[in-house]
């Protein structure tokens, strides 16, 4: 049975639209005869400004897609992996059909003024409501003071340019989906600013059932993305991280196909750093992600994550 007409919901923000046109164009190429249209919804995590942790965390941008999915008003849900919780299942009825080939994952810093980040001075305030930035930061560079600023890329940018911040970090994938590379200043390697879990990959998720749509669909997943974006969920699982906890770490697919996670957790003030880098040999990437979540408890990420305030 072939599919006429799929119907994708994301958030109504600027780069998750321009997420489902990558979506709409690598479909038209796979299946040149499906119909997309777009159902854009406004999440909690959009409408609200505050603290994130007040409003479910991570879940205040998925749940409002999740609801239309399972609703029927929509076929395929278009997610952000780094945004989709990891400490509890997928809203049940629904599925991932495919995650697509990865972007980049590292950090890019804008800085008006054009400087790195190893020559901003003393008191430069960095914008960034991010947890895991704040921390990384706190441990690297204690001399920079960060400033909470939530709000989507380009909002972010207006604040910036209205003097809220002097310098902002955002992910690097983001700015280029946006098309607005031209503001990066420096991108920062994943040595110095460890990624979230699930950066730089698009999640396309449906209704469990639906296995003509799966079918339809999961010609754009790629292999290397499905297994770092397994290992990372499930490190971030086994731990039970909430989204006040600043936890890092990425996967990586070598070319002859050996795959290594590394991974991080901090406490706030970037005191305390506890790592770990595990190869996964013959592993699975699910058994991979335990492993390396394993280690971390037996470093004590366990108290550390529950002794945060969420």
């Amino acid at each position: 049975m072939s599919v006429d007409l799929i119907r994708i919901v994301s958030r109504d923000s600027p780069m998750a639209l321009a997420q489902v046109e990558r979506v709409r164009a690598e479909l038209a190429v796979l299946r040149p005869r499906t119909r997309t249209e777009v159902v854009p919804v406004k999440t909690t995590g959009d409408k609200w400004m505050g603290d994130l942790s007040a409003v479910e965390g991570k879940g205040a941008f998925t749940k409002e897609v999740d609801a239309a999915l399972l609703a029927g008003e929509a076929d395929l849900a278009v997610h952000c992996v780094k945004d989709i919780p990891a400490d509890r299942p997928l809203p049940a009825g629904t599925a991932f059909a495919a995650f697509l080939r990865r972007d980049d994952i590292r950090d890019a810093l804008i800085h008006p003024g054009g400087l790195p980040l190893d020559e901003l001075p003393a008191g430069t305030r960095i914008g960034t409501s991010s947890v895991r930035r704040a921390a990384q930061l706190a441990a690297s560079h204690p001399h920079l003071f960060c400033v909470p600023m939530r709000g989507n890329a380009n909002r972010r940018l207006e604040k910036l340019a209205a003097g809220e911040a002097d310098a902002l970090l955002l992910a690097a994938s983001g700015l280029e989906r946006i098309g607005r590379p031209d503001v990066i200043t420096e991108i920062l390697s994943p040595e110095v600013m460890c990624p979230p879990i699930g950066a730089g990959v698009l999640a396309l998720q449906c209704r469990e059932g639906d296995s003509d749509l799966i079918d339809a669909v999961s010609g754009l997943g790629d292999p290397a993305a499905h297994r770092e974006t397994t290992a990372e969920r499930m490190f971030l699982h086994v731990l039970q991280g909430h989204c006040n906890s600043p936890i890092a770490g990425y996967a990586q697919v070598e070319r002859n196909g050996d795959m290594s996670l590394r991974a991080k957790v901090f406490t706030p003030d970037g005191k305390t750093v506890l790592n770990a880098h595990e190869w996964a040999g013959p592993l699975d990437p699910a058994t991979l992600g335990t492993s390396v979540a394993v280690a971390l408890l037996r470093q004590g990420a366990r108290e550390l994550i529950d002794g945060i305030a969420h």
